[in-house]
């Protein structure tokens, strides 16, 4: 067996890749978490993180946040807010306060605990595409309304990829699938074809109970140890501007009493829902982000939660949403700045407004991920398969935005910058002298394996010899991994007797209707 082969098989070929006559389908980077070894990017002064943090408070305690939901105003006007109808108002000792009871780091544990990943200390988890209505495949190069086979599909390549740490909402919305019980299936497959972090969308009452108990059942947990730290988590998005609405606020609610994780993300684009302005568009968001954090806390002191940064700007000329644009980048910043002054979590995404997986969808992809790196961001939504602004899934897209997730992974890689005398090398240079080369030497083949990141993607060959391998483009040969991925797919074990207990869940709670589709 050459060298090659042996290397494919100590990097995959684990439950859930899958797998071809023993080998990976493609050699890819093993699971592992990943570090920001970077310092942040800090585009703000100190001055202006005191003026960023002084309109949020201002924000939270003269105009105030509209809460659509009567147990939170309840709640809040308990632990001291100022509640007129829906409107809250805070101070901001009292914010301060609540902030500071949160962890500046926590853990999500699934079903497998190898797949546990942590928010907070430089850590950099992917997550993959959620919640787009529609595909777009290569094999009918259309846009198509989603169904289950591709949102199954989607959660395939979610967990073949060892790039991917977590899994967001449903890749794709299965629209063949009644709205009351499809995350009753789809958190089915996600708990069966994958072993990675789950997420439950805040979607009231019955949704957020039914996907907690699968997490729980899939974990074999008792509810004592279900609640005793995070093995899930959702994420919500207040309606900018100044409001949070019921349905999530519900879930949020439920979420925190039972100690999962937490994440805000208020959408707010500058110049339609949002202050025209950076600082202004910034301000906002952090401010309907931090009054959802204070009833998390007040609800249960120390919840894990995380803030979000979806702040982008629009196009003014059609009122579209702009992503990956240089306003994204420097916002994603500011905000990563800002939840360092504020010692939270901070989660971002990975994301584009281009309609089909082309140039365009590649450069904002990766300006939105090297802002996230950038920013100092802990859990990228969104980073593999996003287009036309979240309203397309790509299969496609989804293998190429892996290819930049492991080009990333590589660059955090302590092993390029270290200084040891190995790689200083003084002896090497000596030895080739000014008239040799590397090639051929010791210190050169004793590394050439490993010295530089290997794309499983990429064609590296010069334009004669692609042409002669039959000229194949980026999107085809994504397509073609894409396929033999999810054709030699093999679930991650489960033991039978909790398959089983989850398929009766299932089926009973489809019996008995699955979730209230009306608020």
């Amino acid at each position: 067996m050459d060298k090659a082969v042996q290397r494919r098989k100590r990097t995959g070929g684990r439950a859930g890749n899958a797998t071809r006559r023993g080998v990976d389908i493609i050699d890819q980077m093993p699971w592992g978490p990943v570090r920001n070894i970077d310092r942040p990017t800090e585009p703000l002064s100190a001055e202006g993180v005191a003026a960023i943090h002084d309109g949020a408070m201002r924000v939270l305690e003269e105009v105030g946040i509209e809460f659509l939901h009567p147990d939170a105003l309840e709640i809040l006007a308990r632990a001291g807010c100022t509640v007129r109808g829906e409107n809250v108002r805070m101070g901001r000792d009292m914010v301060m306060a609540m902030v500071a009871l949160c962890p500046a780091q926590f853990t999500l544990t699934p079903r497998n605990p190898a797949r546990a990943i942590t928010l907070g200390d430089g850590s950099l988890n992917f997550g993959n595409v959620s919640s787009p209505p529609a595909y777009w495949t290569l094999a009918t190069g259309r846009k198509t309304v989603g169904d289950m086979a591709m949102c199954r599909d989607l959660i395939k390549l979610s967990q073949y990829f060892n790039c991917i740490h977590f899994m967001g909402g449903y890749p794709v919305e299965p629209q063949d699938i009644h709205p009351g019980i499809r995350h009753l299936d789809v958190l089915f497959d996600k708990l069966t074809l994958s072993d990675k972090v789950a997420h439950a969308y805040c979607l009231g009452r019955d949704r957020v109970e039914d996907v907690m108990e699968m997490v729980r059942i899939a974990g074999g947990l008792t509810p004592e140890e279900f609640e005793a730290r995070p093995h899930m988590y959702t994420n919500i998005n207040s309606t900018s501007p100044l409001k949070h609405d019921t349905p999530m606020l519900d879930g949020w609610m439920r979420l925190a009493r039972a100690g999962q994780g937490l994440v805000v993300t208020p959408f707010t684009l500058a110049g339609a829902m949002a202050p025209v302005t950076l600082a202004g568009a910034v301000t906002l968001s952090l401010a309907e982000a931090l009054a959802a954090v204070v009833l998390a806390q007040v609800i249960r002191p120390g919840a894990p939660v995380a803030i979000g940064t979806f702040t982008s700007n629009v196009d003014m000329k059609t009122g579209a949403p702009a992503f990956g644009t240089p306003e994204y980048m420097r916002a994603t910043q500011m905000t990563g700045q800002m939840a360092r002054h504020y010692r939270l979590p901070l989660r971002s995404s990975g994301v584009c407004a281009a309609n089909v997986p082309d140039a365009q969808a590649t450069w904002e992809t990766s300006n939105s991920l090297w802002a996230a790196v950038q920013s100092g961001s802990h859990m990228i939504y969104h980073a593999a398969g996003w287009l036309e602004g979240g309203l397309i899934a790509s299969p496609e897209k989804f293998v190429m935005d892996c290819e930049i997730l492991q080009q990333i992974q590589r660059y955090m890689d302590p092993a390029l910058t270290a200084t040891g005398p190995d790689e200083i090398a003084v002896e090497t240079i000596a030895e080739v002298g000014p008239t040799g080369h590397f090639f051929g030497i010791d210190h050169t083949q004793a590394r050439y394996e490993t010295a530089f990141y290997q794309p499983f993607l990429s064609d590296w060959k010069n334009f004669e010899a692609w042409e002669v391998a039959g000229g194949v483009w980026t999107t085809e040969r994504a397509h073609g991994i894409y396929r033999r991925i999810v054709d030699a797919f093999e679930p991650p074990p489960m033991d039978p007797a909790i398959r089983e207990e989850l398929a009766e869940f299932v089926a009973r709670r489809k019996a008995e209707g699955g979730a209230a589709t009306d608020y």
